[in-house]
């Protein structure tokens, strides 16, 4: 099944309920921020949302790998691994209201996926982002 694409000429782009971020100043806006937590799978950028009322999201959220982290097939799986971490994770512990760039690293593609999120966790509770999900 397709997954659900829609997009606001003022906003991100929705995919599977993740408000994107697909425009280079955006990267560069969280990048700027110097808000950064290191981890050994992966590291998360992240930036106050500068309109919040813009997207229906309460986050927005990028992904990158560079070529540091392999060749085009290790890329994808490390991004895709990052999505789907995002995915799971993102919308029940992350504060809303930022936006959030996971940068994929040389052992992304290879790490196990509950180190991943124990990563993602670490990460978000080194920025003061962490939320415990509502009961």
């Amino acid at each position: 099944m397709a997954a659900a694409r829609t997009r606001d000429n003022r906003g991100p782009k929705i995919v599977n309920g993740l408000a994107r971020i697909v425009r280079r100043a955006d990267y560069l806006r969280v990048q700027a921020a110097e808000r950064r937590a290191v981890q050994p799978g992966l590291l998360l950028q992240a930036a106050p949302k500068t309109d919040p009322e813009s997207s229906p999201s309460p986050f927005h959220v990028g992904f990158t790998a560079s070529r540091k982290v392999g060749n085009a097939v290790l890329r994808n799986r490390a991004r895709r691994r990052l999505k789907a971490l995002a995915a799971e994770y993102l919308p029940k512990h992350a504060m809303p209201d930022h936006a959030y760039v996971l940068v994929a690293r040389q052992a992304t593609p290879a790490r196990p996926y509950g180190e991943l999120r124990g990563d993602l966790e670490r990460a978000l509770r080194k920025l003061r982002l962490w939320r415990d999900q509502a009961a």
